[in-house]
């Protein structure tokens, strides 16, 4: 650091910035901060007297001219004179311009280098003010001070992501973000750092210094103003499955990679520092379970105009542009790729190819296997050439071979020897990056990566059009029945994301000529039997465990756009459960259900589509087509039997629609769920549903919000001589007290009610009404489900009553509520009494002690009818359970299933708990310490 900066001239400036009180305080501090650094003292007497000269004299004098600058900034922190810190920092040695200009040199050699063509770096490389702010804000405080914050960037491969980080840091670079926040920022790539050998934070800094001397020492000293940037987060294999012990929280302790950066993640080392960390396709849960989140960012990637835009400069010519355009306006699955800039690119480009030769782009576009294919198939074939050579034949299908290999591998960055292994001779290296399909990776020369992901799972879709897995070098590539099995599950490969729509895409008839054309062969018929086989078996095996994912089957399906293959396997199915986010979600749900006519089970959400209406926007008419056919496998499908709509927002028009469908007379449910729903329109049409649905057995109405009129109407519709419902749930759906009036009359006029779920509703004050309508001994319903309904221990004298009188219901549910003792007491003053029928009782989180357990105990015995009793998660302590224990022995005792977890309570406790069971083999005493609640549709 310069000499001149640090003389008694440069602090004396400084120190002439403060104000008289702020001077006296400066001293102050001085004083405190010497004695807690335990430094040489400077006599006090002479810094209260001194001048704002003599006192930057004195400085210099007892201390050298760095440590006099960090005291004198560090006192500057504690008086919160911020615009002094930037100044000095801004001047005080040059090391942050130094770094900020070595730092804009790279970025933008490295924002060069990831580019594709000319037209994606134009397109992208001006960093908007806008974009500025955005930035800036992402590590803005949002409480009082200066939090260090760790802000997680995720979404699929060629969102953005390195481009944000890209356009972040080279904003840095020239002053027009985080000016007053970071002194330093440090890019590191994971997929370049994970070959390193064991080194340290220090040196790591080091590898991004512009010379060799970096001044480590100095660029930790304000670890508050570093930003650590990580990208490529996901390729850190076992990044953060370190114990705490294995971390280090010295910068100079030389480590592994994967150590470092989890002891910068996980505070342990720099804990000051903030970070901002992009993976994909998701932020995985090790780094949410581990790392304290400030915030999670997902870029958009293009947005409508932004796709217009890049057509005009790709294609130059304008009416081009527009005729390319509205063609894939008009697919919503070919304008969603659009949304990732580097698909976009890809699909301009067959669509130019196409041009180019003269074909119809609504035909040969038409999907987005055919966009792939058209893209893949031109690339090679030699320009001017009618057909491929031999030679580009067999470097496709080594191509395909090795990407059939990472699919199952889950590899995306290859070595020579994967090559050579997959029949990809050294000599046709260069002419597979000269098509940019293969592109070197990272800094080894003898890496490579496809393009993108999508272009690596096509050519290992496209490998099985070619040749059988049995013919693969690795044994890990599987068949097409495997393939097909692990596509349709909601619990498939992170990265399979396009590979099965590939598959079935490339079954289409326009494929099969494309092949055919491009080798003079194809499988297609092999592999759609053995898709209809793996079809059939999913319907005829059902779906017990839930792992099968119906949108996953719709994609593929819609892939191969054969009406003929679609109808066909689609009624080979008999339950369907998939979640609608976007148009295209709903375009290929609606395309496949129109021709379904053989589902029992129905289960799906749609988020995201259906906007409330106003005057100035309404549902588009094709939107409400594609929804039309949705809901008429209502009627079409004459087997469906139960219906769960979850999790959705439906306008006025989709509503109406949905409610017509459920009013026609060949709509036979037995099962309805409305889960999470809001909706806009007369809720009166759907509770009119009930008029017309008379098998209609179970309705649930979970996390839908009811108003007084809604559970007013509801319950008129219950109590309609034709209906049959005979369980309704209606938990959290924000029911007040003054709605148990409306129940009560329910419960006392329906001689068909036998279960009800008013869980997780504020009913403490009307539960009154519901035990005296229960008293009536012509009701006839059997469960009764109140947990979470804030009753008090006041409620157990009205529920008493009602079980000494009331003869049907045998299951009660009074879990989560806060009963005590007290009103324990006065439930076990009833089931002692002979003429209580109650079978099941759940008491759990009812704030119970041992005290309650004395007075449970005594009903035990008393009550021969009580088969089942949860009391898990209360304070009952090891004596409680002994108490219960004592109770279960006695003759009297018909306790069958005791619920409690065994592991809250000590070796003895739990001895003896096990000692019972194996006396009484009719008794199970079960860890389930949850309420009996269940929301089963």
């Amino acid at each position: 650091m310069a000499a001149s900066f640090f003389s008694d001239f440069g602090l004396m400036w400084y120190l002439e910035e403060l104000k008289k009180e702020e001077f006296r305080k400066f001293k102050e501090y001085l004083k405190q901060m010497t004695l807690h650094l335990e430094l040489k003292q400077i006599p006090w007497t002479e810094v209260k007297k001194a001048s704002r000269e003599e006192l930057a004299n004195l400085l210099i004098k007892h201390y050298e001219e760095q440590q006099a600058w960090n005291i004198t900034l560090r006192i500057f922190q504690k008086m919160d004179r911020k615009d002094l810190c930037m100044k000095v920092m801004r001047e005080r040695t040059g090391y942050t311009q130094t770094y900020q200009a070595h730092a804009k040199r790279k970025f933008s050699h490295l924002w060069a280098s990831k580019s594709v063509t000319e037209i994606h770096l134009y397109f992208q490389e001006e960093v908007k003010q806008e974009e500025c702010e955005h930035l800036d804000h992402l590590f803005a405080p949002k409480e009082t001070g200066k939090q260090p914050r760790t802000v997680i960037i995720q979404g699929p491969q060629g969102i953005g992501k390195t481009t944000l980080l890209m356009k972040l840091l080279m904003a840095w670079s020239d002053n027009r973000i985080f000016r007053d926040r970071f002194l330093y920022t440090f890019y590191f790539c994971c997929r370049e750092l994970r070959e390193l050998p064991a080194t340290s934070l220090a040196d790591l800094i080091s590898r991004e210094w512009p010379d060799p001397a970096a001044p480590v020492t100095e660029i930790v000293s304000q670890p508050e103003r570093l930003l650590f940037v990580i990208d490529s987060f996901e390729e850190l294999k076992d990044g953060l499955n370190e114990p705490d012990s294995a971390l280090c929280d010295d910068v100079t302790e030389k480590r592994p990679v994967q150590v470092l950066l989890s002891s910068l993640l996980r505070k342990k080392v720099l804990p000051e520092a903030s970070l901002l960390v992009a993976v994909q396709p998701v932020c995985p849960k090790e780094l949410r379970d581990r790392v304290a989140i400030s915030e999670i960012y997902e870029p958009r990637g293009f947005n409508e105009s932004d796709r217009l835009v890049y057509f005009c400069c790709f294609f130059k010519d304008p009416k081009r542009a527009m005729e390319a355009f509205s063609v894939v306006r008009e697919s919503e699955q070919l304008f969603s790729i659009c949304q990732i800039p580097l698909l976009c690119w890809i699909l301009c480009t067959s669509l130019k190819q196409e041009m180019q030769k003269g074909k119809d782009l609504t035909l040969t576009c038409q999907s987005t296997t055919s966009v792939y294919s058209c893209f893949i198939f031109n690339l090679f074939t030699p320009e001017g050439a009618e057909g491929p050579t031999p030679q580009s034949q067999r470097q496709l299908k080594a191509l395909c071979s090795l990407a059939a290999e990472g699919m199952w591998t889950d590899t995306f960055e290859f070595r020579e020897d994967d090559l050579r292994r997959n029949g990809v001779v050294d000599t046709d290296i260069p002419a597979l990056l000269g098509t940019k399909v293969l592109l070197k990776y990272g800094e080894r020369e003898s890496s490579y990566v496809f393009l993108h992901a999508c272009i690596q799972e096509f050519c290992a879709a496209l490998f099985y059009l070619l040749r059988s897995h049995l013919d693969h070098p690795h044994p890990a590539v599987r068949s097409v029945q495997e393939l097909l099995v692990a596509n349709f599950e909601k619990t498939r490969r992170a990265r399979w994301i396009f590979l099965g729509c590939f598959l079935t895409g490339l079954l289409n008839r326009q494929e099969q000529q494309k092949l055919d054309a491009f080798f003079g062969f194809q499988l297609s018929q092999e592999i759609k039997q053995q898709l209809h086989q793996c079809l059939k078996s999913l319907g005829e095996h059902g779906d017990p465990l839930g792992q099968v994912d119906s949108l996953a089957i719709f994609y593929c399906l819609f892939e191969m756009q054969d009406p003929a293959f679609v109808k066909q396997a689609v009624n080979l199915l008999q339950k369907a459960d998939f979640h609608i986010i976007d148009n295209a979600d709903l375009v290929v749900s609606a395309y496949c259900l129109k021709y379904c006519s053989s589902l029992r089970k129905l289960s799906f959400s749609v988020q995201n589509v259906f906007k409330k209406e106003d005057e100035h926007s309404s549902t588009s008419d094709y939107s409400l087509v594609c929804w039309h056919h949705i809901c008429s496998v209502l009627t079409t499908s004459g087997h469906l039997t139960e219906l769960q709509v979850q999790d959705s927002t439906l306008s006025e028009s989709t509503f109406v629609t949905w409610c017509n469908q459920l009013r026609h007379p060949s709509c036979r449910l037995q099962r309805l769920g409305i889960n999470n729903v809001s909706f806009s329109g007369p809720s009166g049409q759907l509770f009119e549903v009930l008029f017309y649905q008379p098998d209609l057995k179970y309705l649930s109405f979970t996390l839908t919000k009811l108003s007084r009129d809604d559970v007013r109407s509801l319950c008129d519709a219950l109590n309609y001589p034709a209906g049959n419902v005979k369980e309704l749930a209606l938990v959290d759906c924000f029911l007040s007290p003054i709605d148990c009036e409306v129940l009560a009359c329910l419960l006392t006029n329906n001689k068909k009610l036998t279960y009800l779920n008013v869980s997780c509703n504020d009913l403490d004050a009307g539960l009154p009404l519901l035990c005296e309508a229960l008293c009536n001994p012509d009701t006839v319903l059997v469960y009764l489900m109140l947990a979470y309904c804030h009753l008090s221990e006041q409620c157990c004298e009205y529920i008493s009553e009602m079980l000494l009188h009331n003869k049907s219901v045998r299951y009660l549910d009074l879990g989560a509520n806060v009963l005590k003792d007290e009103g324990l007491k006065t439930l076990c003053e009833a089931l002692k009494r002979p003429d209580c029928r109650l079978d099941s009782l759940c008491l759990v989180k009812c704030f119970i002690t041992v005290a309650g357990c004395e007075d449970l105990a005594s009903a035990l015995i008393s009550n021969q009818n009580l088969k089942i009793l949860q009391i898990g998660c209360n304070e009952i302590g090891d004596v409680g359970v002994k108490l219960l224990c004592g109770a279960l022995t006695h003759p009297n005792c018909r306790l069958e299933v005791l619920g409690l977890r065994k592991t809250d309570f000590d070796e003895e406790t739990q001895a003896l708990l096990m000692a019972e069971e194996e006396r009484n083999p009719n008794l199970t005493i079960t860890d389930d310490c949850d309420t009996v609640t269940r929301v089963e549709i």
